[in-house]
């Protein structure tokens, strides 16, 4: 004897979704969260947009020969991917151990590494909406770009994988209280001593030596060897960003705890 299934009625089948839809799933979810978190669209926007036109003017800091805004851009620039790829991520993914997120994450079908994948293209789709609404900005101050594009693509993104590796690094060693006062203070610290909006010859030249190895002050010297002189590919400063990357991504995946 046969059965047959009435019409509209569906077998179960359970499973998990296709890996490339999990991640993009949860790079969109990622990416929503980030956007509508005040306080990571202040570091994320809004400071980079406020430094951006109150420097450029108001003659505040001597910036050399040009236009402000030639000086400035590239550096805001930089200040935009450190706010995201560091600050945002290291605060945002802080309190997600804390409260249990990540620990209910990992036990999802969605592998680690992808969640980790879909928390650097959260990271990348942010840093494309600020680079396009400072560019904007810029343009509208003035600004004058030089240099290939594709050497500031490369910059940016070395830059990124530098202060994921760090960020993710700060979130999962310590507190999410520690990090979201020590995720700042390192925002605050880097904003003013590394070649942000100050140029590094105004410093010390003890002082410039160390400052020039970080890695806001190599992706902001960079762009601005690129965007404001012209110049080819800063092989130094692009070689200081890849150690970075190297060493913060190579520790957070040796140190990073998930509870």
């Amino acid at each position: 004897m046969t059965t047959t299934t009435p019409t509209g009625t569906y077998t179960p089948r359970p499973g998990a979704a296709p890996l490339g839809r999990m991640i993009a799933t949860q790079a969109a979810l990622e990416t929503k969260m980030l956007l509508r978190n005040g306080e990571q669209l202040l570091l994320t926007v809004i400071i980079p947009t406020l430094l951006l036109v109150l420097f450029s003017s108001v003659d505040i800091v001597d910036t050399g020969e040009g236009e402000a805004v030639d000086f400035l851009a590239p550096g805001v620039l930089a200040l935009a991917v450190l706010s995201t790829a560091f600050t945002g991520q290291a605060i945002a993914t802080g309190f997600e151990r804390r409260y249990g997120v990540l620990k209910r994450l990992a036990a999802s079908p969605l592998p680690r590494w992808g969640l980790m994948t879909a928390k650097t293209v959260s990271v990348l789709v942010t840093e494309v909406l600020q680079v396009v609404l400072l560019t904007v900005i810029a343009f509208a101050l003035g600004w004058s770009p030089h240099g290939s594009p594709f050497t500031v693509l490369l910059l940016m993104v070395l830059g990124t994988a530098a202060f994921s590796g760090l960020g993710l690094l700060m979130a999962g060693t310590l507190k999410a209280e520690a990090t979201l006062a020590a995720a700042n203070l390192v925002f605050l610290l880097l904003l003013v001593g590394g070649g942000v909006i100050v140029p590094l010859d105004k410093f010390p030249d003890a002082a410039r030596d160390v400052l020039g190895l970080l890695p806001v002050s190599a992706l902001s010297d960079g762009l601005r060897d690129v965007l404001q002189h012209g110049a080819g590919v800063p092989w130094g400063d692009l070689g200081i960003l890849a150690g970075w990357a190297v060493v913060g991504l190579a520790a957070a995946g040796k140190f990073f705890r998930w509870e």
